[in-house]
């Protein structure tokens, strides 16, 4: 396996979303989970548990609160503090929110992104040790669905997901073009979901649609590639390193809708190495897991499934170079502010303290104890296969009460 481009293969995800509501209230995670007044102690936390590498955002919202001028206060703090930790940060400058004043179907919104990504890129080059790490669009399929087919998130439109998608692009394209001008080091990540959809056996009728749908996860990367639409200027070198989002409602029966998940015990679930093999074999670049997790007493269990998976693929001869745990703090819930417990540490308190949960602790453990056993011996080792029945109990509960088009991953 090649060299690592980052620090440590486990990392931690700070959630970050910054859109809009339906009501109008607009989200701010890092806020929320007080991330933004003890990102000091959290990354000395990551720190401590061998987590060098991590996930976090930039607040556009914040940064641009008039057309063209940036007041960079809400992160040069979090810049300095993992800095000092030996954290490095991978930055996500669009988490699927952006300042009031654009209509992001807009020649302007692309304009204001490359400029808005300019002007990061001239601060973490300065305020970092190394290389800055960036993901300018995160989950742009994801995105373009939620906000442009099915108006779940802003801009809440439906029938306009393939036009969204391709503002997305350009944006992503003109960003890199931007940040490179400025500094031709900055490293580039682009995060995706993952998915496996299927025909239902007692329909081989669907069977083209759901390939269809399917493939359709690789339409933003392909863009970004120059492989589709090349007159938005994509190129194969603008791909960096892809971030590979995969939680356990990733796959489905076609179409979709509450109670097609598949389970990870469904004869039609498809081994997740398997599915990081297609990506790997499609565009040839460095991987790894960017975003996986579970909510409640599911967490242990869920790791040592990814984990498991992950490490196949490495056996396999893939370059999966990182597992994130996302999110690594818990959050409150986006609609209904519940307690979310899918974190390594609970909720701040007025110290900066942060309550580990000792079993996920205790399988983060042994997964870096089996990493290096298996980098070692160079097979995997006996007894870590995950026992996938409390996977299917998970998945069950967690799609009975939350449904695939109400809430996804939060």
């Amino acid at each position: 396996m090649s060299e690592s481009p980052f620090r440590s293969y486990f990392m931690g995800g700070f959630e970050c979303s910054t859109h809009r509501l339906q009501s109008g209230r607009r989200l701010d995670l890092i806020r929320a989970t007080g991330h933004d007044l003890y990102a000091a102690q959290d990354y000395r936390r990551l720190a401590d548990v061998g987590i060098r590498t991590a996930r976090d955002g930039v607040r556009w919202h914040l940064i641009e609160e008039s057309p063209g001028t940036y007041d960079f206060s809400s992160v040069l703090p979090m810049l300095a503090a993992a800095r000092e930790a030996g954290v490095e940060v991978i930055w996500d400058l669009f988490h699927y929110g952006w300042p009031d004043d654009i209509d992001i179907f807009s020649a302007d919104f692309v304009e204001r992104f490359e400029s808005f990504a300019r002007a990061f890129a001239e601060v973490a080059t300065r305020k970092t040790d190394g290389p800055p790490w960036i993901v300018p669009v995160n989950e742009i399929s994801f995105f373009a669905w939620a906000g442009g087919d099915v108006g779940i998130f802003n801009p809440f439109a439906r029938g306009r997901g393939d036009e969204l998608k391709l503002q997305l692009v350009r944006a992503a394209i003109g960003a890199i073009r931007g940040m490179h001008e400025i500094n031709p080091a900055i490293r580039v990540v682009h995060t995706e979901p993952m998915i496996n959809v299927v025909p239902h056996p007692e329909r081989p009728e669907d069977r083209d649609a759901a390939e269809g749908h399917r493939l359709a996860q690789y339409a933003a990367l392909d863009m970004l590639a120059g492989r589709q639409r090349p007159e938005l200027g994509g190129r194969e070198d603008y791909l960096g390193v892809i971030g590979i989002n995969y939680y356990v409602h990733n796959q489905w029966i076609y179409p979709g809708g509450h109670g097609t998940m598949i389970e990870p015990s469904h004869p039609q679930y498809r081994p997740v190495w398997q599915m990081l093999r297609e990506v790997h074999q499609r565009y040839g670049r460095p991987l790894f897991i960017a975003e996986t997790g579970i909510e409640d007493d599911a967490r242990p269990a869920w790791l040592r499934y990814i984990g498991y998976e992950a490490r196949r693929a490495i056996r396999a001869g893939l370059p999966i170079h990182g597992l994130c745990l996302y999110p690594i703090v818990n959050h409150p819930g986006w609609n209904d502010d519940r307690h979310c417990y899918n974190g390594l540490w609970d909720y701040v308190d007025d110290r900066g303290g942060r309550e580990i949960y000792q079993p996920l602790a205790r399988e983060l453990a042994a997964e870096r104890r089996l990493l290096e056993e298996e980098a070692r011996t160079g097979q995997l080792a006996a007894g870590s296969e995950p026992d996938t029945h409390l996977l299917d109990v998970a998945a069950h509960w967690m799609e009975i009460r939350s449904g695939r088009e109400d809430v996804l991953h939060k």
